[in-house]
């Protein structure tokens, strides 16, 4: 599949369910992912005459970020295209770490989207970046639903996140913006080997061709193979439902806990996202605590990243709060 304007415009209407004349925003660092994104998604805008916010994070890990922003406002505002920039408190930059800069960004971008009547963010993850999740996420043990890797449509902060450049690889993209003249940024921390994933990013440049089609090949049986997984476990939880609101969800004590621990894990995941509302879930180490205490005669209540679980006789209430 070619990426030019036209391709991308009919590909995303097939795929996605916009509004009459969408208000959407994308996320800019100014690098080559985000900004071939942003001048496709400006393309699409345009011809549904909507509206496109660029939203560039000024995250306060390095020295320079400040001027980075302002280089990418100022260009983007040369090309016609609206930008804001949202500044990290500098508060909640602690650790400088990857998963830090990535909660602060995202709770910034949808934050400004929820206050803006913004439904859609953009964000610019591609090919190549799924690839790297999967193989992070094997290292780590995820098991079959983690090893999915990114999502093309989630949920956060009553935002619907988009990522339309998963089947576009990295070099698809420079193309593009070489093609279309776009300029862009390097960020150096792509280089820096001391974090996990440009580790797993450089040990995919340097890996024979054999090596990349077996880790590819193993990616889309993953890819193939999930929704049936998925499947399995929503069937299993609808049949052992027995109250649901929007409050609580209501489960068999006795079924649930009999259950292998990633069945178990991953129904505790579909019950937090629908009460919470977001595609994020509580991490495998703490679920994993859940289930063990699950199995104990004593149980009585448990707090998973703010979800209640209580029992009571032979069922579990699931809950956002004490009810």
């Amino acid at each position: 599949m070619k990426l030019t304007n036209k391709e991308f415009i009919k590909n995303i209407e097939k795929k996605y369910t916009f509004e009459k004349k969408p208000s959407v925003a994308v996320a800019v660092s100014g690098g080559p992912d985000s900004m071939s994104l942003l001048f496709l998604v400006n393309a699409f805008i345009k011809y549904k005459k909507g509206k496109l916010m660029a939203l560039i994070v000024d995250h306060h890990i390095r020295k320079n970020s400040k001027e980075e922003a302002k280089f990418i406002s100022t260009y983007l505002d040369e090309n016609n295209i609206n930008s804001q920039i949202l500044t990290v408190n500098k508060d909640k930059v602690s650790k400088k770490s990857m998963n830090e800069a990535r909660n602060n960004r995202y709770n910034l971008l949808t934050n400004f989207c929820v206050k803006n009547n913004i439904l859609h963010l953009f964000i610019a993850h591609h090919k190549d970046d799924n690839l790297e999740t999967f193989l992070n996420r094997k290292m780590a043990g995820s098991d079959f639903y983690g090893l999915k890797s990114i999502s093309e449509l989630s949920y956060f902060n009553k935002v619907n996140i988009i990522r339309p450049l998963l089947n576009f690889s990295k070099e698809m993209l420079l193309d593009y913006n070489k093609k279309n003249k776009i300029e862009y940024i390097n960020d150096p921390s792509n280089f820096n080997l001391d974090y996990t994933r440009p580790t797993i990013r450089n040990f995919l440049k340097k890996s024979d061709q054999k090596i990349i089609k077996e880790i590819n090949k193993d990616f889309e049986n993953i890819l193939f193979y999930s929704p049936y997984f998925i499947q399995m476990i929503l069937e299993i939880l609808l049949n052992n439902i027995v109250h649901v609101d929007s409050k609580q969800i209501i489960v068999s004590h006795n079924n649930l806990k009999n259950l292998n621990e990633i069945t178990s894990e991953n129904i505790i995941r579909r019950i937090y996202q629908f009460l919470f509302y977001q595609s994020n879930a509580p991490r495998s180490k703490k679920t994993r605590i859940l289930i063990s205490e699950m199995k104990k005669l004593n149980f009585k209540i448990y707090n998973v990243k703010g979800m209640i679980v209580k029992k009571n006789h032979d069922f579990l209430i699931f809950s956002r709060k004490s009810v």
